[in-house]
């Protein structure tokens, strides 16, 4: 307790807070920033429908599939460390991003932008937690940082429709840069670093997980262009079920698994994954097709579009057409 007091007055509770705080909130805006952008997106690099879905799928499993494993970094390598180097990752693919020639620049690149936000994210909560003694502090600053989860989720979408529809969708992305490297600085100079512990990183489960996971969604989104009969959608899958087993079988013999598989023989604990998983799920779902639906066949400008995910506004055929559509 007297360490996290040294170390609230000695770095500044205010400043620890607002690092962690824009931190994440700076990852939570990318997931849905690019939502609202997806038409504009599709129209400047000649995507394809099955191949847009892959500008929020590869975040999605990179950040998901390799989460675990950057928790696990951050005990053993320092949190502040590993807080540093996420940020890096993520700031750096966020430029590529931005000044991405083709589909496939930017989709590895948001696969990359996606790993980093896995090795940020934990050592953002981890950090929080380290600098705010238990009681008052750390529950105003844990509700400061769910806030900005909500608040950023929502933000993305219409930043996402204000920079495709007035400047570029590549805006969103760029705008990290100047943040990136604003955190940057504040993190060198405001966190502390956290004590090590000993253990062993889980190298071949996250990759596992991650890269069946992956071979799963790629012949699942496959199968709308070219069946399910097609020998490379076949493939995938089949790679997808023996890296899945391969991860199951590796985290009942790993030293230290990323995901003990014992925590799913709880009822409780299982319905909760289930019943998160469906809610995220369906809501990335909702917002792909959505925003498409908005743009593609009521005509919605990007900005319109983003402004009216509260709630759906009428369509172009009953409102000016100069403030709501396009033409």
């Amino acid at each position: 307790m007297a360490r996290i007091t040294t170390l609230e007055a000695t770095r500044g509770p205010g400043a620890v807070l607002a690092v962690i705080v824009v931190s994440n909130l700076m990852i939570v805006i990318d997931v849905s920033i690019a939502i609202t952008g997806l038409p504009k997106m599709r129209e400047s690099l000649d995507i394809s429908a099955a191949h847009l879905s892959w500008v929020h799928n590869a975040y999605a499993l990179a950040f998901g599939g390799l989460l675990l494993l950057g928790a696990r970094a951050g005990d053993i390598l320092g949190r502040r460390r590993m807080f540093i180097v996420g940020l890096a990752l993520f700031t750096m693919a966020s430029l590529v991003i931005g000044l991405a020639p083709s589909a496939a620049w930017l989709l590895a690149a948001r696969a990359v932008q996606g790993a980093g936000a896995a090795v940020l994210a934990p050592s953002t909560l981890a950090l929080l937690s380290t600098n705010f003694a238990p009681g008052p502090a750390r529950t105003r600053a844990l509700s400061y940082y769910t806030s900005a989860i909500g608040v950023g989720a929502t933000a993305g979408l219409v930043l996402g429709g204000l920079f495709a529809d007035l400047v570029s969708w590549r805006a969103g992305f760029f705008i990290n840069l100047p943040i990136g490297v604003a955190l940057f600085v504040a993190a060198r100079r405001y966190l502390a670093e956290t004590p090590k512990a000993a253990g062993k990183l889980d190298v071949v489960g996250a990759f596992t997980s991650t890269l069946g996971m992956g071979s799963l969604v790629y012949g699942i989104v496959r199968t709308a262009e070219a069946g399910w009969s097609d020998t490379i959608t076949v493939a995938s899958l089949a790679a997808a079920a023996i890296l899945i087993t391969g991860f199951i079988v590796n985290e009942t013999r790993a030293a230290q698994p990323i995901l003990p598989l014992r925590l799913l023989m709880n009822r409780q604990r299982s319905g909760a994954y289930a019943a998160r998983m469906l809610f995220l799920g369906g809501m990335a779902g909702f917002w792909f097709f959505t925003t498409q639906f908005l743009q593609g066949v009521l005509g919605y400008r990007p900005l319109t579009a983003g402004l009216a995910w509260p709630s759906f506004q009428p369509p172009c055929s009953i409102l000016p057409p100069r403030y709501w559509c396009r033409g």
